[in-house]
């Protein structure tokens, strides 16, 4: 079963993407914030990230960069989820190193295409 790492500041949204992700078989680790989410990481790196953008502690662009550094950060698929929509931040994020995009508010539909682009399902 392949794990996904849920990163957002807001518990409201990390339970839906739960559901979401647990419908689609999937294992489910949480976290608060970018820099607990790199603890999580250091532990066992995840099969897929899905990554919300603005956060306190460390926000998911700063969260992304640092996960690349990381000997085996190369390897988790990335799925920025976020109001932010304008192309800068989308340029911003693919150059860090996200593989795809989805915007709040999604549903299982969206999930499920973006994961499956990406090969996670």
């Amino acid at each position: 079963m392949k794990r996904i790492l849920i990163v957002d500041d807001s518990l409201v949204i990390r339970k839906v993407a739960r559901r979401i992700l647990e419908g689609m078989h999937f294992e489910i680790v949480e976290a608060e914030n970018g820099q607990a989410a790199l603890d999580v990481c250091a532990l066992a790196m995840p099969d897929g990230i899905l990554l919300d953008w603005n956060m306190p502690v460390m926000d998911g662009l700063q969260f992304l960069r640092e996960l690349r550094r990381q000997p085996a950060g190369g390897a988790p698929k990335v799925i920025f989820c976020t109001t932010e929509n304008d192309v800068a931040h989308i340029a911003r994020a693919v150059n860090a190193g996200a593989d795809e995009y989805i915007m709040k508010p999604f549903d299982r539909e969206i999930m499920q295409s973006k994961f499956r682009e990406i090969g996670l399902c």
